[in-house]
């Protein structure tokens, strides 16, 4: 199951420097996961500092 960041997100840009897939983008207001990219490792989950990462 693949991973989606909620409105919680702030930017920071932690969760994309630790995908290994590269399937987290920036956008407008908040970072996203492509779900078809996403490979479930759980890291970005890990490396978010205000738990804005939940499972989709």
């Amino acid at each position: 199951m693949a991973y989606k960041i909620t409105d919680e997100c702030t930017t920071c840009g932690s969760c994309k420097d630790c995908c290994p897939a590269e399937a987290i983008k920036e956008g407008q207001e908040k970072f996203s996961i492509d779900p078809d990219a996403c490979i479930d490792c759980g890291s970005c989950v890990d490396a978010c500092p205000v738990g804005a990462i939940k499972e989709a």
